[in-house]
Parts: C-alpha cells; structure tokens; sequence
C-alpha cells in the first residue's frame, strides 16, 4: 500500500534516518523532507521549561534556568507551581505552519504526525493522570475540536477533563506581557486527587497558560504537576 506525507501529499519513499527511532506503529505517514523541517530540541536546555540554552545570551540564563522561568520561581505565587515542561520542537517556521493549519484550519490528521513524536518522550515522562488544556466552549464551537485532547487521543491516552475554561480573546492576540499577566481562565470541573498531573497542550510560549492551569489543579488537592508540548516558542 503505498503511503503520502499527511503534510505535504507526496509519495513516501522509505529511508534509514532518525526516524527509524520510532516503531513502525508510531510512526505517522510523514516524509524525510517535511521531518527535516522540524528543529528537535537537543543539547543543553532549561531545566524547567525545555528551553533551548546554546544559543541564549548569557544574561537570559543562569546555571541551568532560563530567566523567564528565574523569575517565575522567584515570584511567591508562582514559585513550584508547575514542576517542569517537556518540549520536543522549536517553534520555527514550520513548525508554526503546521501547528497553524492543525489547530486554527481543522486539519485533525496532523493531531497523528504530532503524535510520532510525542509518544516516546510521554513513555519516559512520570505522571498518574494526562489532562489536557481545556477550550472555551466559544472556541471549541469555532475549531470544532480540542488541539490538547486529540494529541492525547492520538497518543494512545484518555484525556481526564478537570478543568474548564472561561471564553476570552485569542492567545495569539495578546503581547507577551498580556499573557504572563493573565488573570485566572481556568475552574475546576471534577474532583482532583492527590495524583501526579501532566498537562497537554501543543505549544509552550511564556508558559502562562499552562502555569495558571497548573496553579488551579495545585489549589484543588493535586500532588505536583508538569506539562509537556509539542513545541517550544
């Protein structure tokens, strides 16, 4: 049977490269070239968020922590809030297409290639209970699905939905500071158990979001949670 890059259409034509790394079944139908295109983090990165630390200027990071996170820990209602966020891409451009045309143009199928990735970095990663970052119900009508729970799905887990979300104006839309100076979005929907908690969500930006999710589920009873995204901005 002959296969077509979910990304690009084109014929595949089977290769030995770092693909291989995955298991025939985890593998989603994605060519060589359109692989090539992703930027896997490698190398040194922030102990707390998986950010990339090669390349960093020296007065953005201290030690093992970059200073986006410094100061998240240094600030008392946040400190120990969220544990650590696994990342797996950087945000380039490409990866900003397809995380674009997956979530914002309903290209569902992506949720599979994502997956590729996602499911041997999730098998190392410690946790009881997988939740994934809830939509408002305005933007869930408009998307027409969950981004978070559909890589869950296709990772091959059961999403747990803890939290809901109050409707507000698009991420996308809001500065860097608007978005670390959010006000709570999130409530808890089901009782939280004393569990370890990974969070889902495609792309980790300021970390934000994921932090006042995670601060909600620490407030209900929840023993520790981390996070893990796709990719890195």
């Amino acid at each position: 049977m002959i296969e077509h890059c979910l990304v690009c259409l084109t014929e595949i034509t089977p290769q030995i490269g770092w693909t291989t790394l995955f298991s025939k079944e985890n593998t989603a139908p994605i060519c060589e070239t359109c692989l090539d295109k992703f930027t896997i983090i490698a190398g040194e990165t922030c102990e707390k968020c998986d950010r990339p630390l090669a390349n960093l200027q020296e007065k953005y990071k201290n030690h093992r922590q970059c200073i986006d996170c410094i100061r998240w820990e240094e600030d008392q209602e946040w400190a120990g809030t969220l544990v650590k966020n696994y990342s797996l891409v950087t945000y380039n451009d490409f990866a900003k297409e397809m995380i674009a045309q997956y979530k914002f143009r309903g290209d569902y199928v992506l949720a599979s290639v994502f997956a590729a990735f996602m499911k041997k970095k999730l098998s190392s990663i410690p946790f009881d209970l997988i939740v994934p970052i809830p939509l408002s119900d305005e933007r869930l009508y408009e998307r027409g699905f969950n981004q978070s729970e559909a890589l869950i799905q296709a990772c091959g887990h059961e999403p747990r939905r803890l939290l809901s979300r109050i409707h507000t104006e698009k991420q996308s839309k809001k500065s860097r500071s608007e978005r670390i100076h959010l006000s709570q979005v999130f409530q808890i929907v089901q009782t939280i158990p004393d569990q370890k908690i990974l969070l889902i969500d495609d792309i980790y930006t300021t970390g934000s979001t994921l932090r006042h999710a995670a601060k909600c589920l620490k407030e209900a009873g929840a023993h520790s949670i981390s996070s893990f995204t796709f990719a890195r901005g």
